[in-house]
């Protein structure tokens, strides 16, 4: 098989989730001197890509995506320290967190697994987190963007207060908002420079604002 079949048996692999095997053939091709950044980029993107378009058209759900998300964080740990030695390059780095008063996970790790698996460095910083954890994390990590996430209605109006606290800071880095009941306008209103409706969103969002 040559690298060029192996990236696209690789993308195939996250798609339908099977963690051990795409492991093993994104092992096969460090191991063939493929470069880092193309079994990145034409094998899990290319996975991860599919898989997003298809939970947004509503042809995978939540359960075959966090499969998925599974097959592609394997095969991550692979080259995670090729990634870390500079061999690939991150298009930019994202905190990603639920509000304050909101414990909901699932939505904003299914952002977070699409973010890195289009090549983003993401720090999750977990659920509940208020305007002085989003601080704290900011100056700690220094991001290029921050994705803000909430499933419910009496907890969207926590998003604001975080981007009104850094507007006062005069710290300019960009918000993505996005969950349940968020929409664009809500988005607009609060100040957030953009809006996933889903996690593929999320992501072509990151890639426009970033750009």
């Amino acid at each position: 098989m040559t690298s060029r079949e192996k990236l696209s048996e690789l993308a195939q692999l996250v798609i339908t989730g099977k963690h051990l095997d795409a492991q093993k053939i994104t092992q096969e091709l460090i191991d063939d001197k493929c470069d880092p950044q193309t079994i990145l980029n034409d094998g899990l993107m290319k996975g991860m890509e599919v898989v997003g378009q298809r939970f947004r058209d509503n042809q995978m759900y939540v359960p075959q995506v966090l499969v998925a998300a599974r097959a592609m964080k394997t095969s991550m740990k692979v080259i995670e320290p090729l990634m870390l030695s500079g061999e690939i390059k991150s298009k930019g780095k994202v905190i990603i967190g639920t509000v304050k008063g909101d414990v909901h996970d699932i939505g904003k790790n299914i952002v977070a697994t699409m973010m890195q698996g289009a090549g983003y460095e993401v720090i999750d910083i977990g659920t509940g987190c208020d305007v002085n954890k989003f601080y704290q994390e900011y100056e700690t990590h220094k991001p290029d963007l921050i994705g803000m996430s909430a499933l419910l209605t009496t907890t969207m109006v926590n998003m604001k207060p975080v981007i009104d606290h850094f507007k006062n800071k005069n710290v300019n880095v960009p918000f993505i908002v996005g969950g349940a009941p968020i929409n664009k306008k809500f988005a607009d209103e609060i100040g957030a420079a953009g809006y996933g409706r889903d996690a593929y969103d999320a992501v072509k969002t990151a890639d426009q604002l970033l750009a």
